[in-house]
């Protein structure tokens, strides 16, 4: 069985609820900012499909203004109420891509992302759990949460390794507008 790897015409990225009225409970806020950042713009160079998720906007808000400058034009914003953000309009948007893999980052770890990573994992969609940019305003539920996604299948990786396992080699065409992202990922203190 060959092992699931990370390529980027084969995987997209789902980007979950970096809301307004969240970032200010949220473990290392700061942190995960700089890396979902990071990882989008990598997505973007690499011209991978990226979904957006904003949880009960009317009460959370939209998407996080430091995430939302860095999403490319023209990507899909879904809207949702229930926790996992594997809902319709999510599916729909996937099969259009027609990417076996999804590489997925956001918040809050224990609650929406572990529900989209089993929810993606019953249906056989592989998973990446970007597991630097994800975080919890309940910084002890983040690690439990993470252990269940890769029993469910789902497959732990950093920011600055999926970016490179993507490109593959130095001589891809994106390496050098990489590289600038790969060292904005700083390491917690």
């Amino acid at each position: 069985m060959p092992i699931p790897r990370l390529h980027p015409d084969s995987t997209a990225l789902l980007v979950i609820d970096i809301q307004d009225r969240l970032m200010p409970t949220i473990h290392n806020g700061d942190l995960l900012v700089a890396r979902c950042r990071s990882l989008i713009s990598g997505a973007a160079l690499l011209k991978m499909p990226i979904i957006v998720t904003e949880q009960y906007v009317k009460g959370l808000g939209h998407t996080f203004a430091p995430i939302a400058e860095v999403l490319p034009a023209g990507t899909p914003v879904v809207e949702k109420l229930c926790f996992t953000a594997l809902t319709s309009e999510v599916r729909t948007h996937l099969q259009s891509f027609g990417r076996p893999n999804l590489l997925i980052c956001g918040i809050e770890a224990h609650v929406c992302v572990l529900q989209t990573v089993l929810d993606c994992c019953s249906l056989g969609i592989q998973t990446f759990h970007a597991t630097d940019a994800i975080s919890s305003g309940q910084s002890d539920q983040i690690e439990p949460a993470f252990r269940r996604m890769e029993r469910a299948g789902s497959i732990p990786t950093g920011v600055v390794s999926a970016l490179y396992e993507m490109m593959s080699t130095c001589e891809h065409p994106a390496f050098r507008a990489m590289l600038p992202l790969a060292k904005t990922v700083v390491s917690i203190p």
